[in-house]
């Protein structure tokens, strides 16, 4: 019995690898989006504290310098939440285009499989069908011979 051999096995083969390479950068975008938004909540945390601290502070006896001091930490810590914001939506962005990407791959992919499972196909047919006709072969032999 003859070995299937497959003449466009290296594309199936680029093909998968180009998906599993997709798989990576869609995973890395992945992680630096969490990193992002990460980061936002810990900014978040630090506003909510130094309100807190602000609140406490104008309640008891600080000086107008210390007060203004914190209100500008403040300012610059909602700058800061604003400039990550766009951050984490440029990599959500990121991360769609790459899952788009991976998608694009994923069907590449599978076309090139199933061109092959339907090579594979027609080569079991012809097999059976080469198969099929040896044995007609041989009981044609064997009728021919057992009659005289």
């Amino acid at each position: 019995m003859a070995a299937f051999r497959y003449s466009f096995q290296k594309i199936v083969d680029l093909k998968s690898s180009e998906k599993t390479q997709a798989e990576w950068i869609l995973s890395a975008a992945v992680g630096a989006l969490a990193v992002e938004e990460q980061s936002l909540e810990q900014l978040h945390m630090s506003k909510r504290e130094w309100e807190i601290k602000l609140i406490e502070a104008s309640q008891t006896a600080v000086s107008l310098m210390e007060l203004q001091v914190m209100q500008q930490y403040l300012d610059h810590l909602v700058t800061c939440i604003q400039n990550k914001m766009t951050d984490v939506l440029q990599a959500k962005k990121k991360v769609e285009h790459r899952r788009g990407l991976l998608t694009e791959k994923m069907k590449d992919e599978k076309v090139w499989l199933k061109a092959k499972d339907h090579a594979f196909d027609r080569f079991r047919s012809a097999l059976q069908v080469k198969e099929q006709n040896e044995l007609d072969e041989m009981a044609t032999v064997r009728f021919m011979i057992s009659t005289p």
